[in-house]
């Protein structure tokens, strides 16, 4: 495997990372320093913050947009970066159709850098503390009804009667995602030993390496254990590992084979909308609010650092009652 001169792997995600770095650094956009500052912000975000590699490479891009931005309007050396730069750079985003998302991420990632610059001391000040970004509009997530997601999983259990080992996999993945409203990276990084049958309990290890214990129910415990007594023996090889998921060829399941098997199988489903696996995740926190379960419980389950991220399927649940009530009511 390929390595760099202090023997890193120059073919992982991270090495592909810090290269960003160094090549900005090549370029001119940061001046060049004992420590390159802007690949030591890479080391922070993974082990200080415990931020995924593909969360650092989302502040990797939205930097190279900023230094990109900066080099031509002058700007070599981050010390003479000011608050009037940082609200052009995004002004002119925003002239260019940017999302208000993605402006509202941009802003977020320069905060995070420049703050951690002035904090290590490689900017005598932090530019960006005055630096406001639009708000994320909080559209209502899409969703299936009950009904709906009843007739997916009997679609998907239909499909494993023939024990073909994938079609036994995306069943036990649906009844997981819709029993456990985990995110369907955290669905593809487990391993056997993360389910516990005994309590019907799978352990996470979800964002900011935060690990938690998600319950399941029996349909699922059903579905897992038909994948693993009759499906997974069909392709696991000797490079398989602990993975609880594998695809054809013996290796861990990637999440677009999982999304690949939620959208064929919804398409089974008569004027359901076309959702991928969070669609899953948004059905089961609503469906748990809409059967009485507390917030908090919903935000433990879900694995949400705030509250106010879970809040958001209350107003789902609040519009669905609202449309129940002007179709059904007389004076509506």
């Amino acid at each position: 495997m390929p390595a760099s001169a202090d023997g890193q792997d120059t073919n992982s995600p991270r090495a592909d990372v810090l290269a960003e770095c160094f090549r900005l650094c090549q370029r001119g956009l940061v001046h060049p320093d004992p420590v390159d500052h802007v690949a030591a912000f890479a080391r922070h975000l993974g082990a200080e913050r415990g931020q995924s590699v593909h969360t650092q490479r989302a502040y990797m891009g939205d930097l190279r947009n900023l230094l990109a931005f900066a080099r031509d309007r002058g700007i070599t050396d981050l010390s003479d970066l000011r608050l009037a730069d940082l609200r052009s750079w995004l002004a002119h985003q925003s002239e260019n159709g940017a999302a208000r998302s993605t402006i509202a991420r941009r802003a977020a990632s320069a905060r995070g850098f420049l703050r951690w610059a002035a904090r290590t001391g490689v900017i005598a000040a932090d530019p960006a503390l005055r630096l406001v970004s639009p708000r994320r509009l909080k559209t209502l997530p899409g969703v299936l009804r009950q009904d709906e997601v009843g007739v997916l999983l009997d679609v998907a259990a239909v499909a494993a009667d023939d024990q073909d080992a994938l079609h036994l996999r995306d069943r036990a993945m649906l009844e997981l995602l819709y029993a456990s409203g985990i995110r369907v990276g955290e669905l593809v990084g487990l391993d056997i030993d993360d389910l516990d049958f005994g309590s019907n309990l799978v352990r996470v290890m979800g964002k900011g390496a935060k690990e938690r214990t998600v319950p399941f129910g029996g349909p699922a415990s059903t579905a897992l254990r038909g994948w693993l007594q009759l499906g997974r023996g069909q392709v696991v090889r000797a490079g398989s590992g602990p993975a609880l998921f594998l695809g054809r060829r013996g290796g861990r399941v990637d999440p677009r084979q999982v999304r690949s098997a939620v959208h064929q199988l919804l398409q089974h489903v008569p004027d359901a909308p076309d959702l991928g696996p969070h669609g899953l995740r948004h059905s089961a926190a609503t469906h748990l609010l809409e059967g009485g379960a507390d917030l908090r419980a919903v935000q433990e389950i879900l694995g949400h650092a705030s509250l106010a991220t879970t809040q958001i399927y209350t107003h789902v649940s609040v519009e669905r009652l609202r449309l129940s009530y002007l179709q059904a009511h007389p004076r509506a």
